[in-house]
């Protein structure tokens, strides 16, 4: 902020949030600078998805980055926001944010804002994402975490003369869309890099590291050629697969002991040295609870979004649930090297599973699942080429993520530096981008 200079004179605002405040600046609260609409369920039966109606939101679930993406529909909607109040998500989580581009029915989890006389409407924008955080600190005493009409009227706010709310504002549209494009740039940086992952892996477990070994058909549609002398065969033809089970919930005997229990959601690719959740001996006395060696692969058969066909190594003894299958190999593998087999098959194994059950997998689809055999002496050499490659990889990566998280943390301070008014943007000029003559044709 160091290239940003500060007003003359500064008073206390004896609010946290805010500190000092330029001294021209007056206090208020947002119910007498804004209009607050409460949202309110309809009935169950007045709303729909088939289009009939208003676009109804009953929360923030369908909130986009600046307007919502409804899904339902209210014939008899009893409150609603019209364009271009801002909507406000009054539940859990509190202070998300969009602005209304249509009339919307509203539900409980929301409010709706509409700017008075003297608040600038792209002001308040900017202004409640910075008060917002005080919002949600009072949500948190709430049972439902969830703020009332009274709690957001009544949160202090405080405004500039309308001018200067509206040079704030331009400002801030105009600095944070840079940073956004900053933001978007390295996103795509980090696309492209585990699409690059991806494709490293994907080729060195189906190709091999030989560009100029002898190619065969696999008989293997996603799979497509392999290298000559390799084999292609089911996993069960040379593995043990067996799944785990969960002890009884409701014996507390069985629970918080030292024997790492293991649910899908941690299979993450990776080794698995430490657990959300341990049981006890006795668990595995009295269960059908299964105490796998450390490296045994994992696979999730099932679970929510991106986890099921999700591998990883066990980095230590541990049990896991009915929703892992357990992988032991014959000598024919280097689970490394299996462990990265299934990275690259990890769509190929979500397209085997039963659509009666959600697309979940089981042990005899796993089996079933075709695997290329390298000799083992170049399943070594792979998992060594990978782990190298990989770490070159996964150090951009680290750096592109880092690079993000400065960004957000320079956009967050320059909105609460702008709106508190720490820096003073009344002179500024945007930056004005040079036109490109372009020559006739």
């Amino acid at each position: 902020m160091s290239r940003y200079r500060a007003y003359a004179e500064y008073k206390d605002s004896e609010a946290i949030w805010f500190g000092n405040i330029p001294k021209h600046w007056n206090e208020s609260r947002l119910k007498f600078e804004a209009s607050i609409n409460m949202g309110q369920s309809p009935n169950s039966e007045d709303c729909n998805q088939d289009g009939v109606g208003m676009p109804f939101l009953q929360g923030n679930a369908e909130f986009g980055a600046k307007n919502p993406a409804p899904k339902q529909y209210c014939v008899v909607p009893r409150k609603i926001a019209n364009p271009g109040e801002l909507l406000f998500s009054v539940r859990a989580p509190v202070g998300a944010l969009n602005i209304a581009d249509q009339r919307y029915g509203i539900g409980r989890g929301l409010c709706s804002i509409l700017n008075r006389e003297k608040l600038d409407r792209n002001f308040l924008w900017w202004l409640v994402i910075v008060i917002k955080g005080e919002l949600d600190s009072v949500s948190t005493g709430s049972t439902f975490e969830a703020v009332s009409a009274e709690q957001v009227g009544n949160v202090l706010v405080f405004c500039p003369p309308v001018a200067e709310q509206e040079k704030i504002a331009n400002f801030l549209d105009h600095e944070t869309a840079k940073i956004d494009t900053l933001i978007a740039k390295q996103q795509e940086l980090i696309k492209l890099l585990k699409e690059k992952r991806q494709t490293v892996i994907s080729h060195a477990v189906t190709k091999g590291l030989n560009p100029n070994a002898p190619m065969r058909e696999s008989g293997v549609e996603w799979l497509g050629e392999v290298p000559a002398h390799w084999s292609v065969s089911s996993i069960g033809y040379h593995a043990q697969i067996s799944t785990g089970a969960t002890p009884d919930r409701t014996n507390s005997e069985y629970w918080n002991g030292n024997i790492p229990w293991i649910k899908t959601g941690e299979v993450r690719y990776d080794e698995i040295f430490e657990t959300e959740e341990y049981i006890t001996e006795l668990a595995i006395s009295n269960s059908s609870v299964k105490i796998s060696p450390p490296g045994t692969l994992l696979m999730a058969m099932y679970g929510q979004g991106v986890t099921r066909g999700r591998v990883a190594i066990l980095g230590v003894p541990a049990t896991y649930n009915q929703a892992c299958a357990a992988i032991y190999a014959s000598e024919r593998f280097f689970n490394q090297y299996l462990r990265y087999y299934f990275m690259a098959a990890y769509h190929a194994i979500r397209d085997g599973g039963n659509e009666t059950s959600q697309m979940n997998l089981n042990a005899d689809i796993v089996g079933k699942f075709k695997v290329t055999i390298p000799y083992i002496e170049e399943q070594y050499q792979i998992v060594e080429f990978l782990d190298k490659s990989l770490k070159k990889l996964d150090i951009l990566l680290e750096r592109a993520l880092s690079a993000i998280e400065f960004i957000q943390e320079r956009r967050t301070a320059l909105i609460s530096a702008s709106v508190t008014g720490k820096i003073d943007v009344r002179d500024w000029q945007p930056t004005l981008v040079p036109e490109i003559e372009v020559a006739a044709a």
